[in-house]
């Protein structure tokens, strides 16, 4: 269980800025794909439903101008280290390879 923040800027606006938290990292990264999928919601409201692969979610962390995560150290629970979209690309990819096992 380490808790953690997404911090996230969609455009180079600094008011487009925003965070969501988080009791684990899977939690996390499972918010990000769902805010990807709302994303396509949005831009294909005629389209019942939508599929998308892995490499269309990585296309869209690196189009949003900030995306990092903060995450709460075990030892030190009062410290949180930050992550950037590559750390985050690489754990998505990683929980969906244990969904897709199961």
């Amino acid at each position: 269980m380490s808790h953690t923040i997404l911090l996230i800027q969609p455009t180079s606006k600094p008011d487009s800025r925003t965070y969501s938290d988080y009791e684990t990292k899977d939690e996390c990264m499972e918010g990000v794909c769902k805010i990807f999928e709302e994303y396509l919601k949005k831009s294909n409201p005629s389209t019942p439903s939508i599929t998308y692969d892995i490499s269309q979610l990585f296309d869209y962390i690196d189009s949003l101008a900030d995306l990092s995560c903060l995450v709460q150290t075990p030892k030190q629970p009062h410290l949180y280290e930050p992550h950037n979209k590559d750390w985050i690309k690489e754990n998505i990819y990683v929980m969906l390879r244990k969904q897709a096992g199961k």
